[in-house]
């Protein structure tokens, strides 16, 4: 008689256990980028020109900044997921994977992005084959997850051509299920607490100036981030 209740207290026990009656999803995280391309729309024009020279100048390497928040991410943002996500290594050492080449929207080269190690930049809102060919290579698993971090630049304070200008910092956490089909987006996005100047309505885009800005607006977002992102997640997590 002790043995069946010994069993019965040992079943009841693995019934109770979280996970039991419904196994975790697993989510594979199939991109990971930063876009150099700095978005001047809020201040004009005028620094086109100079942003496609910043885009060749090689001082002007956001590889730290995207390696920073990548550690990160996996680090401190991943464990709050609703979810598991598959060991890096299913995604960077998936041979498919690395033979993969992403479609990019016209006038858009892979040049423009910066990746961890591994990892292809894969831009999930252009088209629909990056996510379908993601999802099919990935089939084992729940979901895909896209993630990346963009910079823009704002216009501040001026007087005629001469203003202040701030550097935003913008994240994109976006997860589609088995099926292709979009589940949530998580748009971040925080100011560099560094200033930076427009002259004669150009915006001063030298990588030495740009460089320090990028890294503000960084760090910033993710300090908002530390603060946010659990609560941003569990309203997100309703949509699972």
């Amino acid at each position: 008689m002790s043995k069946i209740k010994m069993m019965l207290a040992v079943l009841l026990l693995a019934v109770t256990m979280p996970g039991f009656a419904q196994a975790k999803k697993k989510v594979a995280v199939v991109t990971f980028y930063a876009d150099r391309n700095i978005d001047l729309s809020d201040v004009g024009g005028a620094g086109v020109t100079l942003v496609a020279e910043l885009l060749d100048d090689p001082t002007f390497n956001l590889k730290p900044l995207i390696d920073k928040y990548h550690n990160k991410f996996f680090k401190d943002y991943a464990p709050k997921f609703p979810f598991d996500i598959a060991p890096e290594t299913t995604v960077t050492e998936n041979a498919a994977y690395q033979a993969y080449l992403p479609e990019y929207k016209p006038g858009y080269e892979v040049t423009r992005y910066v990746v961890p190690a591994g990892y292809k930049a894969i831009d999930a809102y252009y088209g629909k084959k990056n996510v379908k060919e993601m999802v099919k290579l990935f089939s084992d698993y729940d979901g895909v997850l896209f993630v990346y971090i963009s910079f823009s630049m704002n216009k501040g304070f001026g007087v005629g051509g001469t203003a202040t200008t701030k550097m935003k910092a913008y994240t994109n956490i976006t997860l589609y299920n088995k099926l292709g089909t979009k589940v949530f987006t998580i748009n971040e996005n925080a100011n560099a607490k560094q200033t930076g100047m427009m002259v004669s309505g150009v915006p001063v885009l030298d990588a030495n100036k740009v460089m320090p800005q990028c890294e503000s607006a960084l760090e910033e977002l993710m300090e908002d981030l530390d603060k946010r992102l659990q609560k941003i997640i569990d309203k997100s997590a309703k949509k699972l």
